[in-house]
Order: structure tokens, then C-alpha cells, then sequence
């Protein structure tokens, strides 16, 4: 039997978005001091916490596409989640402004002298143009909005609708929107990202950022999920089984993005080629080699190692630490991909480039909430759902057998 649903989250909800707003406002206040005092700082820092927070609602929405795909319960747990983080999209429109404005600040190609003394971006001038990266930008967005514009009609239509062909809807935008999901997220990769360091290239770095985003999306929805965990109806949708399948959805969005890391480094350490090993040059200089070896050991080994274990990824307080483990590495991992395009010739701590996340993510996380807030925590008509609960109810008879 399905319980009822309920809009209901608590005051504990209620709290959090008070103290993310206060956080946020906070936080981007003193990065407003920055502004005034070194503008080109302040960019640089803004758009770490932006491509931060851009990485959960886009790979928020991948996230809840491959569930609409592949099914299982595990996806039920976290739909609303995805689905509030991925309707931030407007918000996040609008936070990509001040990187637009400082496209001279942040990108070497918008310099016509750089490019001038430059053969290899001469080449790239087509693509790596100031008006033509400012009129990308609108067109991810747009991409993006229509999909997760659909996706969300038709699942709160499954609120009080169990007509079939909304699954059939969901399920034939989900296959193509992924696919539209990558050809988009390269692009956006290649110019928010890549081309900060403009003469190096490398076709597997747009699909590192694409799988990083991913793993945000899954990371930041696990993270939210023991706040609604006991709350009618997840709390009965919480089994262990479907934690366990969490752990492993994780588990492989890990692996792929280490995968991708260590290829791109055997291919362009053997390669050695002038245009592309400055890259990793750049990023074996003193305190950035440190910064390395961090993300080695706390993004992969560690969590690699405590996502192997069956028994951990049952229990949610488990799940939780390690999502909170890899949300913080993500952030660090933004400042590696950014941080040395800027300083090349060793690590310099900047408290901005770790303040305007926060700022971001503040304000972010109070729209999060709200977008939360308007929906149920499951939609209850879906006619998938019913056999979600008997698979519960099997394996609860088979663990007592």
C-alpha cells in the first residue's frame, strides 16, 4: 500500500532556507568588497562558485533522466530532489551574467593582442569570439529549460494522473534529452572551462566535466535526502536495497569521471606533446601538486574504497558522509580545473575562491528549497510506483526468511 503524500516538510525545511538565504546574501556581500577592490579576482572566484552550483542543476537533470530510462526504485527516492534542483534553472541563467560581462577578464582569446601573438588561437577565432561565446550562452539555457520545462509538466501531472502515456512522454524526451545533454554540456564545458587555457585542447576534458556534473547532481540529492527520509511516503520507500543502489549509481559515476581523468593524463604525458602537457605542468607546481594529490586520494581512493561496501551503502547515515565527502571535493576539484589557468607558476590561496561558492550556493540552495516545498515528495499515480513497493515488501520477506 502506497501512503499518502503530504507538501508538509517541516520546519526544519523552513530553517535551512532562512539560513541559506542569510549565508548566501552574506557571502556574496564580501565578494562584492572584492569586486570593488581587485575586479578580475572577483571574476575569477565567481565563476568557480558558479560552475559549481551550474554542475548540480545540469547533472541534476541528466541524473533524473537516466531514471526515467532505466526505472528502479532507487530513483524515487531522490526524483523530487532532482527535479527541484534542476527547476533552478532561471536562477542560474541569471547567475551566469557577471561571467559574460567579465569574458575579457576571465578568457586570454578575448584579448585581440594575445590572439594577434597567438597562431594556434588565430586558428580558434571562429569559435572563441566574444560575440558568438555571449550568444552560446542564452542557447544552453534555452536547451536546457525546454527539457526540464517538460520533464517537470509531466511529472506533477503524475501527481493526481496515472495515465500511462505520461511515463511513455517522460521516457521518449529522457533517451534523446541525454544525448542533447552532452552535445550542450560540451559546449558550455568548452567555453566556460576549456578555454581559459585556450591553446590546450583535449577531447576528453568536456566529457570529465560532463560525468563531474553528474556525480554532483547524485551527490547533492543524497545529501539532501536525510531530511525527507523520514517524512510519509520515503519513509517506507527507504530500503536498504534501494540505498544500496544509490551507493552504486555513485559508485560509477566515480569510477567513469576516474577513468576519464587517468586516460586524459596517460594520453597527454605520453604524448608529450607542446599544446598539451602545460596543462599538467601548470598543475604539478608547489601547492597545486599538493591540491593533486588530495584529489587523487579523497576524490577516488577513498571513496572508491568505502563505496565497495555493501554493508555502508545500506545505511543512510554512511551514504550521507561519503556525499558529503565528494560534494567537498567537487568544489576543490572546480578550483583545480580554474585556479592555474590564473596562476600558473604555483598555488596562491584566495579566501574569494572559496567564499563565492558559498555565497552562490547559499542563494542557490534557498531556491532549491522553495522549489522543494511546492511538491509532494512522490508522485503517487505514477503507475510505476505500486511495483516499487511490492519489491519492497519482497526483499523485506526475504531478509527475514
Amino acid at each position: 500500500m502506497i501512503p499518502a503524500a503530504i507538501h508538509d516538510l517541516g520546519p526544519g525545511m523552513d530553517r535551512l532556507q532562512r539560513i541559506a538565504l542569510v549565508v548566501g546574501i552574506a557571502g556574496l556581500a564580501l565578494c562584492g568588497l572584492e569586486l570593488v577592490r581587485d575586479p578580475a579576482q572577483f571574476q575569477r572566484s565567481y565563476l568557480i562558485g558558479f560552475l559549481l552550483w551550474c554542475g548540480v542543476m545540469v547533472g541534476s537533470m541528466a541524473m533524473l533522466m537516466l531514471h526515467h530510462l532505466a526505472g528502479g526504485g532507487w530513483g524515487y527516492l531522490i526524483r523530487r530532489p532532482l527535479e527541484a534542483a534542476m527547476r533552478t534553472w532561471p536562477l542560474v541563467a541569471l547567475m551566469v551574467v557577471p561571467i559574460l560581462f567579465g569574458t575579457r577578464a576571465l578568457f586570454p582569446w578575448a584579448d585581440p593582442a594575445v590572439v594577434a601573438s597567438s597562431e594556434a588561437l588565430r586558428h580558434k577565432q571562429v569559435m572563441l569570439n566574444v560575440p558568438a561565446f555571449i550568444a552560446r550562452a542564452p542557447i544552453y539555457f534555452l536547451i536546457w529549460g525546454v527539457m526540464i520545462t517538460l520533464l517537470n509538466r509531466w511529472s506533477g501531472r503524475q501527481d493526481s494522473s496515472s495515465d500511462p502515456s505520461l511515463v511513455r512522454k517522460l521516457q521518449n524526451l529522457s533517451g534523446p534529452g541525454l544525448v542533447i545533454f552532452a552535445l550542450s554540456g560540451t559546449f558550455a564545458a568548452t567555453d566556460w572551462v576549456m578555454s581559459l587555457e585556450p591553446e590546450w585542447f583535449s577531447s576528453v576534458f568536456p566529457g570529465i566535466v560532463l560525468i563531474g556534473w553528474a556525480l554532483s547532481g547524485i551527490v547533492f540529492a543524497i545529501l539532501v535526502l536525510p531530511l525527507l527520509i523520514n517524512l510519509p511516503p520515503l519513509r517506507d520507500l527507504a530500503a536498504p536495497k534501494y540505498l544500496n543502489d544509490l551507493g552504486n549509481m555513485m559508485f560509477t559515476f566515480l569510477l567513469v569521471w576516474a577513468y576519464l581523468q587517468v586516460g586524459q593524463l596517460i594520453i597527454i604525458w605520453s604524448g608529450n606533446i607542446t599544446e598539451e602537457i602545460p596543462f599538467y605542468l601548470r598543475r604539478m607546481t608547489p601547492g597545486w601538486e599538493q591540491i593533486t594529490v588530495l584529489l587523487a586520494v579523497f576524490h577516488f581512493f577513498v571513496p572508491f574504497v568505502l563505496l565497495l561496501q555493501r554493508n555502508l551503502k545500506r545505511r543512510i547515515e554512511w551514504l550521507w558522509k561519503m556525499a558529503a565527502l565528494l560534494f567537498v571535493l567537487r568544489l576543490v576539484n572546480m578550483v583545480w580545473d580554474v585556479g592555474p589557468a590564473f596562476d600558473p607558476t604555483g598555488f596562491r590561496f584566495h579566501w574569494a575562491d572559496w567564499v563565492a561558492p558559498v555565497g552562490i550556493g547559499g542563494v542557490w540552495v534557498a531556491f532549491f528549497v522553495r522549489q522543494l516545498k511546492r511538491r509532494p515528495l512522490l508522485p503517487l499515480e505514477d503507475p510505476r510506483l505500486p511495483l516499487v513497493y511490492e519489491r519492497i515488501e519482497l526483499h523485506r520477506v526475504g531478509d527475514v526468511n
